[in-house]
């Protein structure tokens, strides 16, 4: 997937690149992790940080916190550790944070809701564009700063704003169809709530997040601990 923006300085863009291409879905999901983290120690004034504190914080060993950091490219100082503000920065670039991205969300049920009223998507570089369902009470209404519009607005709207992602948050046997139509739109990736395998073309990135199926997880980790 190609990011609608890119750094200005082309060098540092092509590193990034590198970087990213090595990088494994588990360390991708940690290194995000510790910029929430990072971003958190930064609102509360604290400068620098040591890879202890920080698997503390996300719960995985000392050891895989450097891994991850030197394989982006950032090595702490002994007995100082890191600057939290650079390293934030760093990882921001790596995981695409540093450009801006537009999303749509189709489906604003309670969690379609729930996502709308969040603000942690800004600081991350997303903005929520429009969101749409087929309820004709919710069209028109402001949820956080987002408008609901009608479902038979979606092509012309998705044309006109070129949103690079798509939040789905719809039933799972209107899933496929909303899928589809929005690929034909343009979309190159989507997060998807409903319990649903979509098909759409490898070119497309889907991650699928499957509440029920991650209690059942969680469950089984419970009984087997």
């Amino acid at each position: 997937m190609t990011p609608p923006n890119t750094p200005e300085n082309p060098s540092d863009d092509e590193a990034s690149e590198n970087v990213r291409a090595d990088l494994s879905t588990p360390a991708v999901g940690r290194l995000s992790l510790y910029y929430r983290e990072l971003h958190r120690l930064l609102d509360a004034g604290q400068m620098s940080t040591n890879s202890r504190d920080l698997a503390a914080m996300v719960n995985v060993s000392a050891a895989v916190v450097r891994r991850d950091l030197s394989s982006i490219g950032s090595v702490g100082r002994r007995g100082v550790g890191y600057d939290v503000a650079s390293l934030a920065q760093h990882i921001g670039v790596v995981l695409g944070s540093g450009v801006h991205w537009k999303a749509v969300m189709i489906g604003v049920g309670y969690l379609g809701n729930a996502l709308l009223r969040y603000r942690g998507f800004e600081r991350l570089g997303f903005s929520l564009a429009a969101a749409f369902d087929t309820d004709p009470s919710k069209i028109n209404r402001v949820v956080g700063e987002t408008r609901i519009l009608a479902m038979d607005q979606l092509e012309p709207v998705l044309r006109d704003l070129k949103p690079e992602l798509a939040i789905l948050t719809v039933p799972s046997e209107q899933a496929t169809d909303v899928a589809s139509r929005i690929v034909a739109l343009g979309i190159q990736g989507i997060l998807n709530f409903a319990p649903t395998t979509l098909r759409v073309p490898s070119s497309v990135a889907v991650i699928n997040v499957d509440l029920a199926s991650e209690l059942q997880q969680l469950a089984f980790r419970i009984q087997n601990s």
